[in-house]
């Protein structure tokens, strides 16, 4: 559950300042393009979590990230009631690890969030990095290597979803 915690603050706290030392929570809580994202990591109770020392890399998707997915979504995740739900949405977007934009190898791989249950597709390439979720679908990093005392956040533009493994070629 503190790593869960821990994921989802991190998702919350991309991109504030990072010229004075703050976690990856305290980064995001400082910056209103990611308040629907810092909403969904209090509701699911993570914020401590995503405090902690780490290290952690949050794929952070900004506010319009949050507003593109279907009418209705955001508000039933964040009802007490689909807590867990909310809990493994955010949990797919944090890695265990300090994986600055370097640290990702070139090419397709396989990465395993702190979802165990999932994967996610990141691609590397001459174009930036690229997630590709259990929806199909892939969300593309726009802001890289924002650097929080407890790891990294990349700003990405769609919320990853988990479901099917993604294809990884």
């Amino acid at each position: 559950m503190k790593k869960s915690v821990l994921a989802l603050a991190a998702s919350l706290c991309l991109f504030a300042g990072t010229s004075n030392a703050k976690t990856i929570v305290d980064i995001a809580g400082g910056d209103e393009r990611f308040s629907t994202l810092v909403a969904a990591v209090q509701a699911a109770g993570l914020q401590d979590a995503l405090q902690g020392p780490g290290p952690f890399t949050v794929f952070a998707p900004v506010n319009d990230a949050f507003a593109a997915l279907p009418e209705g979504t955001v508000e039933t995740l964040l009802k007490p009631e689909n807590k867990d739900q909310l809990t493994n949405v955010l949990l797919y977007h944090v890695d265990d690890r300090k994986l600055t934009s370097s640290n990702i190898p070139v090419g397709s791989n396989y990465f395993k969030p702190l979802l165990t249950s999932e994967r996610t597709c990141i691609t590397r390439s001459g174009d930036g990095v690229q997630i590709a979720d259990g929806s199909g679908a892939s969300a593309n990093v726009i802001i890289a290597d924002i650097q929080a005392e407890n790891g990294v956040i990349h700003v990405i533009d769609k919320v990853l979803l988990p479901g099917d493994r993604p294809a990884c070629h």
